[in-house]
């Protein structure tokens, strides 16, 4: 057909190139054993929350979950950020994966046994978001030391397409296996998904950070200062993770799609997993079709505009009549936030130097874990004194509200160059491999 070549040359530039993992042996085994643990892992966000509800029959007993879990996600974030800057990466993320297999073996034990104590699954689930966190913390600061600088745009969106990948699948997987066999089978299987993290982990090379024995010689609580202050230092970064605090804290009512299943569309349970995961596989389809993003240089441009895509897509699904045309435009939403995610993701990653990833890192996964929980709280008081719907529409839009607000406080946001900081990461990066003695820790 005449038109082969020219569809072939649009598909081409659409699709995610796929050139990193072809180049990068160890990006294959981070994001091979990063998409398996990960469906281990939606199994049991499933899971644990169900054994709860099964064992209490209370809802406030279930959400309580939230309260154990949220010390030790903000604590372990940082504490992981400092010593994925002071450690060899992949030794962190080895030893965290042996962790996390005993926490959910220790599940599964405990759910076989029958019955377990409350403050028992309370504890593991705290630790499960303490050490998943810190996972998060050493497989991102990982990653720009894998690939090439200009192809970090397409690794980052692979990891993430799949990543959203898992949570279309891992509920559904979760809520089979607690069908069919019962939670105890839903851990089980997580630990074993975890194992194969442990053994992809292993067979990469040694992931030493720049600055290693500088930075060992320092304290934790400093290492934490310092890495705080560098992130209000850069107001690139500073824009970045508002920008995305506001997107969810706004914008994201996923608290509300169970209220609107039952009483808008009357469409019971089903509805609001719908609902959930058509954000997901929106934002599935658009990060492995962002192959057109390796050629933009305004990143923080497409940011702004994606934000503002996304608040506009969650204000109309306020207000359409239907089920399916809400789940349309929370598809749109989340392929609005899955191009915003990779392309913050990229600044991020570029602006800072290999000796702060890891401390930024912990920052960035604060942001992305802490704004849907602030966004929960946001909904379900304006849902409450108004209604549902007033809550996703008024959310939306004060959501394109604060992202101009933002770029307009972080113009810096706006100006980033993706070719300038991509060839700055390059300079850097061959300075440090002239110098491979200096990330070393000094002999005793």
């Amino acid at each position: 057909m005449p038109s082969s070549p020219r569809l072939r040359a649009l598909l081409g530039r659409i699709a995610v190139d796929v050139t990193p993992l072809r180049a990068s042996r160890d990006l294959r085994l981070l994001v091979i054993g990063n998409f398996v643990t990960t469906l281990g892992t939606q199994a049991t966000l499933v899971a644990l929350p169900y054994q709860l509800y099964v064992e209490t029959r209370s809802p406030f007993l279930t959400g309580l979950l939230g309260a154990f879990e949220l010390g030790p996600l903000v604590s372990m974030s940082l504490f992981g950020g400092a010593l994925a800057d002071r450690m060899d990466r992949r030794r962190l993320l080895l030893l965290d994966q042996i962790v996390l297999v005993l926490l959910t073996a220790a599940l599964s034990t405990l759910a076989f046994a029958g019955s377990p104590p409350l403050i028992a699954l309370y504890v593991l689930g705290a630790l499960l978001a303490g050490f998943g966190a810190i996972q998060n913390v050493a497989r991102s600061s990982i990653v720009p030391n894998v690939v090439e600088p200009q192809h970090l745009r397409a690794g980052l969106a692979t990891m993430f397409g799949l990543t959203q990948l898992t949570m279309v699948i891992g509920p559904a997987l979760g809520g089979i296996l607690i069908a069919l066999f019962g939670v105890g089978t839903a851990y089980a299987v997580d630990a074993a998904t975890t194992l194969s993290m442990m053994v992809t982990v292993t067979s990469m090379s040694a992931q030493a950070p720049a600055g290693m024995a500088e930075h060992a010689a320092i304290s934790i609580r400093r290492s934490i200062a310092d890495g705080l202050r560098f992130v209000r230092s850069k107001d690139s970064l500073m824009a970045s993770f508002a920008i995305d605090l506001a997107a969810m804290a706004f914008g994201m009512p996923r608290t509300l799609f169970p209220v609107l299943s039952l009483t808008v569309y009357h469409a019971g349970a089903a509805g609001s997993g719908i609902l959930l995961a058509s954000v997901s596989a929106g934002a599935t389809v658009a990060a492995l079709t962002t192959g057109w993003l390796t050629h933009a240089r305004r990143l923080g441009r497409i940011v702004l505009w994606a934000v503002v895509a996304w608040g506009v897509a969650i204000a109309c699904a306020g207000l359409v009549p239907t089920l399916w045309a809400a789940a349309l435009l929370l598809a749109v939403a989340g392929a609005a936030d899955s191009v915003s995610a990779v392309c913050r993701s990229t600044i991020n990653q570029t602006v800072t130097p290999d000796e702060m990833r890891g401390r930024m890192s912990a920052v960035f996964s604060l942001v992305v874990s802490g704004g849907p929980r602030v966004g929960d709280v946001e909904g379900g008081a304006v849902a409450s004194a108004v209604t549902p719907r007033f809550s996703v529409v008024s959310g939306g839009v004060a959501c394109v509200v604060a992202a101009f607000a933002i770029v307009a406080a972080f113009p810096s946001l706006l100006a980033y160059d993706a070719v300038e900081a991509e060839r700055s990461m390059r300079s850097t990066q061959e300075a440090e491999a002239a110098a491979p003695t200096a990330a070393q820790p000094k002999p005793a």
